[in-house]
């Protein structure tokens, strides 16, 4: 795996080569500006002889034109993935992505990187687990190194509740194929040492879930491949670009008012995260997500000392230790609502007593920066994937606190319900009826605190 110092980006000239190659030359296919070289490494050697001066550019920066087959609203990754899919698997090309400010900037870049699938329900861990498989070769398919590392998934259990509650989601997860192996306090402590076990603790140890193929991935990485994929494949990604308005007669879609002017479409799909209630209601629809702060901090560089992602619900902390060493760390959301890209002090206590409950080693360890994102939060604690009442407008939002390691999977499905007009059979569950229905797919416990 290439460092995370080698995902370089030198003004607009951005790469991230990856290694091997399969002993094959570097070839290069038909993009939107022209051949688009393949990163191998051949490439990187055949750069260096000019030090590193004549890459080319990962993605163009073009004006919107006055008409597209689709727009995407928001170039996060689920929207970068949705036109990257359309391209690719359906051909549709002529597309646009939108975004108000710069590409990956909302909560693709704000989270804590984790990838898993170990929900509950039927219908999430069909879309997590068909995430997690698209996971295990998406930098080969991108060919962009987005640094995934599957280094395993520690859910604590602290209560006779928690083992109850991990028993029962083992069951479900094996029923389709999620493989799923419990530990005991001394197998955890061999997995990772570093962790109290001591029965003297504030919440003992009791056991773990651990899921081997669960882990990491760099979060602009993953942006930046699927947004070069798309973009050679004539998908325009246009930045600051923010959607004003929807054009809609006759309740179907024909476009949408930008800042950049008016871009005609007859399919549009809205992709903003926290933002996508203000979107609907820019339709006249009114959806039932409520935004909240969610944020994060990473600690100071350390030597690698955690060899993967542990996760409580009761103790309320979850940590993984980045490529640069930094801990990385997070908890639940701030219960207010918040358009705020940052939350409260109180959450950022609570996170660091949990965290040194969990491992008193870190006591002395200083934190060096925070952020925040902005999720939203269906009551269900699952996502709206589907079509809207609105002919040809479409909405991908909900994720709450789970979208980042849905973002291949999500994609992957939305850009057939927007090719098709028709839910993929894994997103069929997800639709906006259900909250009238009461066919609702709770998952507020497996999503309570493991981002």
């Amino acid at each position: 795996m290439v460092c995370r110092d080698h995902a370089i980006r030198y003004g607009r000239r951005e790469f991230a080569p990856l290694k091997g190659g399969h002993g094959k030359p570097p070839r290069r296919y038909r993009g939107a500006t022209g051949p688009v070289s393949r990163y191998s490494i051949f490439s990187l050697a055949r750069n260096a002889l000019d030090y590193h001066r004549g890459w080319q550019k990962v993605w163009r920066s073009p004006d919107p034109k006055p008409e597209y087959d689709v727009v995407i609203v928001g170039a996060g990754g689920h929207g970068l993935a949705t036109a990257y899919y359309l391209a690719k698997e359906h051909g549709i090309t002529n597309v646009a992505v939108v975004e108000k400010g710069w590409l990956g900037g909302g909560n693709t870049g704000r989270n804590t990187t984790i990838v898993r699938a170990n929900y509950l329900q039927d219908a999430s861990t069909g879309v997590y687990g068909h995430a997690l498989k698209l996971w295990e070769t998406l930098s080969q398919e991108l060919n962009y190194n987005v640094m995934f590392s599957p280094r395993g998934l520690l859910h604590m259990a602290h209560t006779e509740h928690d083992l109850k509650e991990i028993a029962r989601r083992h069951v479900a997860n094996r029923l389709l194929g999620i493989d799923l192996e419990f530990l005991n306090p001394r197998q955890v402590k061999t997995f990772c040492p570093i962790v109290n076990i001591s029965p003297n603790a504030r919440y003992p140890v009791l056991g773990a879930s651990l899921q081997r193929n669960a882990g990491v991935a760099r979060h602009d990485a993953v942006a930046w491949g699927y947004a070069r994929g798309a973009d050679a494949r004539g998908v325009d990604i246009v930045q600051n670009c923010e959607v004003t308005g929807f054009r809609i007669e006759g309740g179907r879609m024909q476009g949408v008012d930008t800042s950049r002017g008016t871009i005609k479409a007859k399919k549009v799909a809205v992709v903003t995260a926290g933002h996508s209630s203000v979107l609907a209601a820019m339709a006249g629809l009114r959806l039932p997500i409520e935004s909240h702060p969610l944020q994060a901090l990473v600690s100071e560089p350390l030597k690698p000392i955690m060899n993967t992602v542990l996760m409580s619900n009761t103790v309320h902390v979850y940590v993984s230790q980045s490529d640069k060493g930094e801990l990385v760390i997070g908890a639940s959301a701030d219960l207010f609502y918040s358009y705020a890209q940052r939350g409260s002090i109180m959450v950022i206590e609570e996170q660091m007593e949990s965290l040194v409950d969990m491992f008193p080693i870190f006591s002395r360890l200083r934190m060096m920066r925070k952020w925040g994102g902005i999720v939203d939060i269906c009551p269900d604690a699952s996502p709206i994937i589907a079509k809207m009442p609105i002919e040809g407008l479409y909405f991908n939002c909900g994720w709450g606190t789970g979208g980042f390691k849905a973002i291949p999977g999500s994609g992957h499905v939305f850009a057939h319900t927007i090719a098709n007009d028709a839910p993929h059979p894994l997103n069929a569950a997800f639709t906006l009826e259900r909250f009238s229905s009461g066919n609702l797919i709770d998952e507020n416990l497996a999503a309570a605190v493991a981002h």
